[in-house]
């Protein structure tokens, strides 16, 4: 069967359709996506702006019309973060759903970690042991481990890219200089401060193997020197903690504005790459993972896995 899934996250509308059955790899047939930087187009109170809200029922509607080109036989809509924290989210997702027929769910924090799991879990199976999973979102970082299919322990913190660099790491219009060592400190403190409370739960549960997912993950192991995208789905890639490190020692020196510039780095998310980077240290650092292994599913797939386990043999 033929399933689409659109995830509404902080930067991006992403619209995968792939071809699957129960027990069977999910291929990609098709994928599009419309960045909206969503996270960005909420207002002081909270709420999205209707310029938002207008742009999330375009990219939406657009979403839905190339799903039906190519007949899928599922639309499965979720969305993360930048609504689910947004004031005015019930109105938000009442009117997507009036004027483009899409209901969107929204997806909790710690769901979010339990979908990505067990894509990790399903794509490294079961000789990876007890799995660690990290994932830097635009909006929030999650963090899962355990041995099963389910996680022993997710959970999801305010720690992503996006909302980080707006928030906490000011710059001079245009991103013509890199924020200030003062602010860069005082990001990792903040960092620091949001971990601690979670940190003894994850150490608790143990792993075996840890991999992290997601935009951020494998643009910073591509500066460090993983195998670019091009060398393909099955390239094993790897994030080690002092790699990282030095990443972190020249991105920081560079203006935002001119990020893009290196090989592996998107436009679009340039200037949230320190402030990923900076979460990604911290996490490492204060469980001790010396490296990572970069896992090309995420929760994308997660979803529709989930999905493919309630339909059941067809």
């Amino acid at each position: 069967m033929r399933l689409g899934v659109l995830d509404v996250g902080s930067n991006t509308v992403h619209l995968l359709v792939v071809d699957a059955h129960h027990g069977a790899h999910p291929w990609p047939a098709h994928s599009e996506k419309v960045v909206l930087r969503l996270a960005e187009q909420i207002g002081p109170d909270g709420a999205i702006t209707e310029a938002g809200a207008d742009g999330l029922v375009r990219a939406v509607s657009m979403a839905k019309a190339a799903a039906a080109g190519l007949e899928t036989d599922d639309l499965i809509a979720f969305a993360t973060s930048a609504v689910r924290d947004a004031t005015n989210a019930p109105a938000v997702l009442t009117r997507v759903r009036e004027e483009t027929g899409v209901r969107l769910e929204v997806l909790p924090g710690a769901d979010e970690a339990r979908m990505t799991f067990l894509a990790v879990r399903r794509w490294f199976g079961w000789s990876a042991g007890r799995l660690l999973v990290l994932d830097i979102g635009g909006g929030s970082l999650e963090i899962a481990a355990g041995i099963d299919e389910d996680p022993g322990v997710a959970v999801s913190l305010p720690l992503g890219a996006g909302r980080l660099t707006r928030e906490r790491l000011t710059a001079e219009p245009g991103g013509l200089t890199p924020p200030s060592a003062r602010a860069v400190e005082e990001l990792r403190e903040y960092v620091d401060s949001v971990l601690d409370p979670v940190m003894k739960d994850m150490t608790d549960v143990g792993w075996e193997r840890a991999v992290a997912t997601s935009k951020t993950f494998r643009t910073l192991a591509r500066l460090a020197g993983a195998a670019p995208s091009g060398a393909g789905l099955w390239a094993r890639r790897r994030l080690s903690r002092t790699g990282l490190r030095q990443v972190i020692g020249f991105i920081r020196h560079i203006p935002p504005g001119q990020l893009h510039e290196l090989e592996g780095v998107s436009a679009g998310r340039a200037h949230q790459l320190l402030a990923g980077a900076i979460v990604a240290e911290a996490v490492m650092r204060r469980l001790d993972v010396d490296a990572l292994d970069i896992c090309p599913w995420a929760l994308r797939e997660g979803v529709i896995l989930r999905r493919l386990d309630q339909l059941g043999p067809v």
